[in-house]
């Protein structure tokens, strides 16, 4: 088997989490060097990991000609010009999502790995999660007949700050940057491009980055909702979807993160990414004026498609399950919902690459 040797360039809850541990359970690839000047994590990585170098600077991941595949794991407004770093000398590229702060960024990171026939994708982790998957299989089997409206939510409870960047004013912080990218995401996967935006974002907890949002998303015969809040103690569904037919319904968000917080891998769990049984959707129809209510399972969620999916693109030339462009447009969408809370105003998806 080929291996790939891999460099991880940050080492936060992205890169612990989301991308080192499951890395490491894919077959053909090699985590080779972490970059992280943070003593504590550095001590940490040194624990999990006890192989790789860890290193101070990312140029040391970068100019190493071992390294095959550098994956972007830092805070957003650096991954741009790290990705483009890497590109340029000649590395294979994963950037954690969001993209870049600027949809130009993006365009010009897909510009340059197609000039200098180099793989480049975004880790959209949410494609491969249990109440994606199950909208997914719903949505497949058209038994809702025509879709009219659509509402995800991502919402936690945090009525406190903890420091992070996130809750900062820098470039692509903010909840619409963090969650707002995944739901989007999945809006596009789901239905495509929408015709217009319209946008709210909120500061509710008072602090410096936007911590709200509802983002409604216009399509033909369609309204998608997206909505995300820092501040909701009890959960509501993370999924609804009303038809001709009837509704779906799904509570309950992925196991996989809060298993790889805890330090559970799929190595070390089995049934990896199996929600709760109590998770499941709810279908209800109208069936030949009867209703008809059924219990919807999920698919298990499985991080590891995303990298065994890198891993075959990398050696067997196969097709990338996301494509650097859908990314683009999500970033894209992120400036005109800015742009049309700024004006509390709707605004045209344009397109203009």
């Amino acid at each position: 088997m080929k291996i790939i040797n891999v460099g991880l360039l940050g080492y936060g809850m992205a890169g612990q989490v989301f991308h080192a541990p499951i890395i490491n359970c894919v077959s053909g690839f090699n985590i080779k060097s972490i970059r992280t000047t943070n003593p504590f994590w550095r001590k940490q990585a040194l624990e999990r990991y006890p192989k790789v170098a860890i290193v101070d600077h990312s140029d040391m991941i970068i100019k190493d000609p071992k390294i095959d595949l550098i994956i972007v794991v830092t805070p957003n407004e650096f991954h741009y010009p790290l990705a483009k770093k890497a590109l340029l000398a000649g590395k294979n590229v994963v950037v954690d999502k969001p993209f870049t702060v600027t949809s130009a960024e993006a365009l010009d990171l897909i510009r340059l790995a197609k000039s200098k026939n180099l793989f480049l994708s975004v880790y959209q982790n949410r494609r491969f999660v249990s109440d994606f998957l199950a909208v997914k299989k719903i949505i497949h089997s058209q038994r809702l007949g025509k879709i009219v409206e659509v509402t995800m939510n991502f919402d936690r409870f945090r009525n406190s700050f903890n420091g992070n960047w996130r809750e900062d004013l820098v470039p692509g912080s903010g909840i619409l940057y963090d969650l707002g990218s995944h739901l989007i995401d999945q809006a596009i996967v789901f239905f495509g491009l929408p015709e217009f935006i319209t946008a709210d974002l909120r500061n509710q907890r008072g602090g410096k980055a936007n911590d709200y949002f509802e983002v409604k998303l216009d399509y033909p015969g369609l309204k998608v909702n997206l909505r995300s809040s820092m501040l909701v103690k009890i959960p509501g569904p993370v999924f609804k979807l009303n038809g001709i037919n009837g509704t779906f319904e799904k509570f309950g968000l992925d196991v996989q993160e809060g298993d790889l917080t805890a330090g559970l891998t799929p190595k070390s769990k089995s049934n990896w990414g199996q929600e709760p049984i109590e998770h499941s959707g709810k279908l209800s129809l109208l069936v030949n004026q009867q209703d008809v209510t059924e219990t919807i399972v999920s698919p298990p969620g499985d991080y590891r498609i995303y990298y065994q999916n890198v891993y075959d693109a990398l050696v067997k030339n196969e097709a990338l399950l996301v494509d650097p462009r859908d990314a683009m447009y999500t970033i894209k969408i992120i400036e005109i919902a800015l742009e049309s809370a700024n004006k509390k105003c709707t605004l045209p998806m344009e397109i203009t690459v």
